[in-house]
């Protein structure tokens, strides 16, 4: 089984429900038979670099809301992280652009690190207030994740390396119409949309096992006649 998941690494929401489908997994006899790739999709393609303003401001400004009322859905958020052992620090969090940092996990994935860097790259900016739109800071991020650091250098510099796979994923994520993230896609055939309950993520690994791998339907051809042990009791028929 493969599972697709789009996302931005300043969606709140998207590590949330990297969370909760973890936690699906856990749960799940097939785990280690499911693959997991991340795709990149940016919230906003046109944001800045850390301007100096804090999320609430951000929130504020482009959704037409008071401070208050933007700490006040923030908090929410938050309360929804704390439930899969999450802590959201959203007072220092410091909002950018995240094309590199999406460039940089193409690049991981090349070297078996992109479920590591990944994780960090959430870690960093929701819990650990890092600006991960600076390239100083997400070479730090990559080498903590085993990558190395000088290619790492290289790749951040380039700024056409692994810009068309950015782009590649995001076309895909067009074809599909995926307006918001996250948004899981199972075997190119089964979407899971928002950061859902535990249980819905479980039941749909549930329900594509299911499916995908039915069990083999035989024709019976007994008599009715043979003897057999069920539940340990043995039973021989009865000739009529």
């Amino acid at each position: 089984m493969k599972i697709e998941v789009w996302s931005d690494y300043v969606c709140p929401f998207c590590y949330i429900g990297k969370r909760r489908l973890e936690e699906a997994l856990d749960q799940f006899p097939h785990k280690d038979q499911v693959e997991v790739e991340f795709k990149s999709f940016e919230l906003d393609p046109n944001s800045p670099e850390y301007s100096g303003q804090n999320i609430h401001e951000v929130l504020a400004k482009k959704y037409g809301m008071s401070i208050d009322q933007a700490k006040q859905a923030n908090h929410g958020v938050g309360q929804q992280a704390a439930t899969v052992g999450l802590t959201f620090n959203f007072d220092e969090m410091k909002p950018t652009n995240t094309f590199d940092a999406h460039r940089l996990a193409k690049f991981a994935k090349t070297k078996g690190k992109e479920a590591v860097l990944s994780e960090k790259l959430l870690q960093a900016y929701f819990t650990e207030s890092k600006h991960i739109g600076d390239a100083d800071t997400l070479a730090e991020i990559a080498e903590a994740s085993g990558l190395d650091r000088q290619e790492v250098v290289k790749v951040l510099q380039d700024k056409t390396a692994y810009a068309n796979d950015v782009r590649a994923d995001q076309g895909i994520a067009q074809q599909y119409r995926i307006g918001g993230v996250p948004y899981f896609i199972i075997n190119s055939k089964y979407a899971i949309s928002g950061a859902q309950p535990i249980e819905t993520f479980r039941g749909a690994l549930e329900k594509v096992w299911e499916e995908e791998n039915p069990a083999p339907v035989l024709q019976d051809l007994s008599t009715g006649e043979g003897a057999s042990c069920t539940d340990g009791n043995c039973v021989i028929p009865e000739k009529k």
